[in-house]
């Protein structure tokens, strides 16, 4: 459990306001390096095959201005694609918004000390009523999530079935973690400690809750 939360801190988390033609949006930035090349991470983060390994079942035509369905989650359409540097994808739940409303960008690059940097960028116009509950942890607990993953997938450490990881407690101290962090993140903007501590509770009660 320790190199998992140890993993889960080496992330670099801000969150910030942003557009998109959907309107006025929130962004939250995760950052990290991996020890691969920038060919071998865009390859995990690409390939219809490794996509299930540390992320979930992803079906569609994976290919420039193609669209992809990941099993139970989001799905959309594939704006840019430039390997092994730069992807960016429309990210919807539901059903297709006339306009972008929720654009996910993943840029890789060199990583001080070798390996590949990381970052990922989520765009999204939030319901002010979800971001007044959950604030940036409504999403970025579950991108931590994925990010370690691909860590472990990288690394070829197996942490088991999604069934297996919602009761795993190492797994539920790193969620409880992540949860705090963009607590920390969101501080870092200027909220409030009370409005901090309300949201951190809240998204940590949605991704931890008590096992039956």
């Amino acid at each position: 459990m320790k190199d998992l939360i140890e993993e889960m801190q080496d992330v670099r988390r801000r969150v910030e306001d942003g557009t998109l033609p959907a309107g006025k949006a929130k962004v939250v930035r995760l950052e990290r390096s991996y020890p691969a090349s920038a060919e071998e991470v865009w390859d995990a983060v690409t390939s219809a095959e490794r996509i299930p390994r540390w992320f979930l079942p992803v079906s569609g035509d994976l290919r420039l201005g193609g669209s992809y369905q990941l099993e139970g989650n989001a799905g959309g359409e594939i704006r840019v694609c430039d390997p092994p540097h730069r992807l960016v994808v429309t990210w919807v739940m539901g059903e297709p918004t006339p306009e972008d409303s929720s654009l996910v960008e993943v840029l890789l690059g060199p990583a001080d000390g070798g390996g590949t940097r990381l970052e990922l960028v989520h765009t999204a116009v939030v319901p002010p009523e979800m971001w007044d509950q959950f604030g940036p942890g409504a999403v970025g607990v579950g991108w931590d999530l994925a990010l370690l993953g691909l860590w472990a997938h990288l690394t070829g450490l197996a942490l088991g079935s999604p069934e297996q990881l919602d009761k795993d407690p190492g797994i539920r101290a790193c969620m409880t973690a992540s949860s705090s962090a963009w607590g920390e993140a969101l501080a870092a903007t200027g909220a409030t400690p009370d409005d901090v501590t309300a949201k951190v509770t809240a998204t940590t009660a949605f991704y931890v809750p008590p096992l039956e």
